[in-house]
C-alpha cells in the first residue's frame, strides 16, 4: 500500500514538473500580452515623428523592437537578422532596445544580430509606435506613416513561412501593392510586456 502511495505521489509530482516545464517555455507565450491601462492606441497609417537623429533617406524604416531579456526575443533574433540581410539595401533597419534593468552596448546588440545597423535606446519610440511589447515589428513608409505594427510569425521561432507576417508586410510595401489583410495573430501583441518585459 505504501509502495503505491509514493508511487502515486511521485507520478503526480513529474506530472506537475512536466507541466510547468510547458507552462514556462511553450504555452505562456502563445498567450496575448495584456494591453496595459493607459495605453494610447496608434492606428496604422498615422504618422509617425522620427524626429531628427533617425535618417531615413527617403526609404522605408524596419524597427525591431527588441529586448535581449525577453525570451521571444531572443528566439526570433536570426530570422530578424535574414531580413536585414535580405532587405538592407531597400529599408533602413533601426533596433530599438526596450529594457530598463540592465546595461547593453550598441556593439553588443550589433554582434547578436551580426549587422551593423543603428541601434536606440529610446522607450519614447514604442510609444509613438504604439508598442507595448517585444519583440515587435514595425514598417514606417517613405512618408513616415505607420504601414504595419504587429508579429514576425505565428510560430515562436519564425519558422512557419505561411505566416512571415512582418516579411509579407515589407514585400507587399516595396512591390507597392495593397497593404496585406492580417488577422489577430499577426496583429495583436505577444511576447514580453512592457515596460518590466516580463511574461
Amino acid at each position: 500500500m505504501a509502495k503505491k502511495l509514493l508511487l502515486g505521489l511521485w507520478l503526480c509530482l513529474l506530472l506537475f514538473a512536466i507541466s510547468y516545464l510547458f507552462w514556462q517555455n511553450e504555452f505562456k507565450y502563445s498567450l496575448p500580452t495584456p494591453v496595459p491601462k493607459n495605453y494610447h492606441q496608434i492606428a496604422m497609417g498615422s504618422r509617425i515623428d522620427l524626429g531628427k537623429c533617425w535618417v531615413t533617406n527617403n526609404k522605408p524604416v524596419f524597427i525591431h523592437f527588441f529586448n535581449p531579456d525577453c525570451p521571444c526575443s531572443r528566439f526570433n533574433i536570426p530570422h530578424v537578422s535574414g531580413l536585414i540581410k535580405k532587405y538592407g539595401d531597400q529599408l533602413n533597419f533601426k533596433i530599438v532596445v526596450l529594457n530598463k534593468h540592465k546595461n547593453f552596448t550598441i556593439e553588443e546588440i550589433q554582434k547578436k544580430f551580426g549587422a551593423d545597423v543603428p541601434v536606440y535606446f529610446d522607450s519614447a519610440m514604442a510609444e509613438k509606435c504604439g508598442v507595448f511589447s517585444t519583440p515587435q515589428a514595425v514598417i514606417i513608409d517613405p512618408s513616415h506613416n505607420l504601414y504595419y505594427r504587429g508579429n514576425y510569425n505565428k510560430t515562436r521561432y519564425c519558422t512557419n513561412a505561411d505566416s512571415n507576417y512582418a516579411q509579407m508586410a515589407i514585400d507587399a510595401l516595396l512591390q507597392q501593392t495593397k497593404s496585406p489583410s492580417f488577422n489577430a495573430l499577426a496583429l495583436r501583441a505577444y511576447g514580453c510586456s512592457l515596460p518590466k518585459c516580463t511574461k
